[in-house]
């Protein structure tokens, strides 16, 4: 099982990112996939995670109205677009899958990529 996160980067505040995670290893069907993110110094944070099944979504309260999650089943890639980023989204952004259930609880999740950096400045 791998996960490979894409698209992290540089941006100004105000501008946008999208992030792909791509999985290989298992089959999509019946998992949950989600987002947690780190900046230095602080805990993993839960951003958002999709349930693959019926695409199911759930955001944190930091995030919800700028980031949307979406997943390509084809492709086995979820995806994060994130809009109107603000220096405080800035930290490792991790992609996550677990086989039953979702939440954003860092401790169910099974299986782990190795992190984008998304560094937004003012």
């Amino acid at each position: 099982v791998q996960l490979v996160e894409s698209g992290g980067g540089l941006v100004q505040a105000g501008g946008s990112l999208t992030l792909s995670c791509a999985a290989s290893g298992f089959t999509f069907d019946g998992y949950a996939i989600a987002w947690f993110r780190q900046a230095p110094g602080n805990e993993r944070e839960g951003v958002s995670c999709i349930s693959i099944n019926d695409n199911t979504t759930y955001y944190a309260d930091s995030v919800k109205g700028r980031f949307t999650i979406s997943s390509d089943n084809a492709k086995n890639t979820v995806y994060l677009q994130m809009n109107r980023l603000k220096p405080e989204d800035t930290a490792v952004y991790y992609c996550a899958a677990r086989r039953y259930g979702w939440g954003l609880r860092a401790a169910d999740y099974d299986y782990w990529g190795q992190g984008t950096q998304v560094t937004v400045s003012s």
